[in-house]
């Protein structure tokens, strides 16, 4: 999708559309989430902080995140793509692989699958997106970036590693600097460079995934399109705190709130977890536990305890920057002590049930803990692994 969240913004607030419109987290926010074609011209970037892209755009307009909206119209776009094939991979929530193998007889060539997908996304959001396709996944992510927005390029399997050779590696998708350092070491720069090292280098540093990399390199990147959604590994949730933030009933404040998060997410899909990180992120690194219980717990309670040990034990006034609590291992087999008091067990999960229903019909936190409740302005987000349903279906 073309700037997802800023396009939605545009396209229901009619009087936005063609202006510089910057989504924030929240009416408080003060980082760019993402940012319109309009307001990219005057260099206004994602990750920018906010006065800076005012001083570049003073006509920028700020839009609050809306998560749940973004969430509504991504569905929408993701179930329009099973209409064309039924083999769909959703990376995102504005971004998606389809392996077209299995139904392309149905269609007359790549440009015409490609057509059908825009206008069944425009039919399904009113939203414009930019399509690439070819003949292994990373070749058709690369070609989806080459003509935004409302782009569609295709790149023939033939052409792929002649397309490539001349960009530069850390150009393909999962190829960050660290990696292109390491290439750069055997004077692999451009995609055309890794034939001239033997792909046992990058196996033996990177295993498997240094032997996709060499193949993505040449347009043959043999990872097939994923339709299936796994066991998470973790559930976490985490927040990027106020600036210059060192009052320590804030700390807590963010930390209930991401406890109170992480333990509604791993009921809502029947799991418990026994191991949790939970971290403060100081201009001098980490300050975290990696706590154990004895018994695997779905209680924001029980998790926000662990939270306070920590402040209290480890945590001496240094400015925070972020906290994140991560449940690891996520289990949906249940862990009980026979010697723990049941009833209050029982009356514990009774309560967290009743409480749940309250807040997916009336929203989040309307019933929590009075630390969290109308004490800061904390937006939801939407997770880097959204997915339109399961576990990974998280604001």
């Amino acid at each position: 999708m073309n700037c997802f969240f800023a396009q939605v913004e545009q396209h229901d607030y009619p009087f936005w559309r063609n202006r510089p419109v910057a989504v924030t987290n929240g009416r408080l926010g003060s980082t760019i989430i993402t940012s319109s074609y309009e307001a990219r011209a005057y260099g206004v970037k994602t990750g920018m902080r906010l006065k800076e892209a005012r001083e570049r755009c003073p006509n920028l307009i700020q839009a609050p995140s809306r998560p749940d909206r973004y969430a509504e119209v991504s569905t929408r776009i993701m179930e329009s793509l099973l209409t064309i094939a039924l083999d769909v991979e959703v990376a995102s929530c504005d971004e998606a692989y389809i392996d077209a193998t299995a139904c392309q007889s149905l269609y007359d060539g790549p440009e015409h699958i490609g057509l059908l997908i825009k206008q069944a996304i425009s039919k399904a959001s009113g939203l414009t997106c930019s399509v690439g396709i070819s003949g292994d996944r990373t070749t058709a992510k690369f070609a989806a970036k080459l003509h935004k927005p409302d782009g569609l390029t295709i790149i023939p399997p033939w052409e792929a590693e002649s397309r490539l050779a001349g960009e530069a590696v850390t150009e393909l998708s999962g190829i960050n600097k660290g990696i292109g350092g390491f290439l750069a070491q055997y004077g692999v720069y451009k995609c055309g460079d890794m034939k001239k090292i033997p792909i046992s280098i990058l196996a033996k540093r990177f295993g498997n995934p240094g032997r996709r990399i060499w193949l993505m390199a040449q347009g043959k990147d043999p990872e097939p399109v994923v339709t299936t959604v796994k066991d998470p590994k973790t559930i976490g949730h985490g927040k990027v705190l106020p600036p210059g933030t060192r009052d320590k009933a804030v700390v807590l404040t963010y930390m209930q709130h991401m406890a109170e998060k992480v333990g509604v997410r791993l009921r809502r899909h029947g799991f418990q977890s026994q191991h949790f990180f939970i971290g403060l992120r100081t201009p001098f690194g980490w300050i975290h536990t990696k706590a154990k219980l004895s018994n695997t717990t779905d209680d924001g309670a029980v998790i926000y305890k662990l939270c306070r040990e920590l402040v209290d034990s480890h945590w001496n006034g240094q400015e925070v920057g972020h906290v994140q609590i991560t449940a690891n291992n996520p289990t949906s087999n249940r862990q009980v002590d026979l010697f723990e008091h049941t009833e209050s067990k029982i009356r514990r999960e009774a309560l967290n049930q009743t409480i749940d229903k309250i807040n997916e019909r009336y929203g989040d936190f309307t019933v929590a803990p009075t630390r969290v409740i109308g004490r800061s302005e904390m937006p939801n987000v939407i997770a880097p692994s959204w997915k339109p349903s399961g576990h990974r279906k998280t604001i």
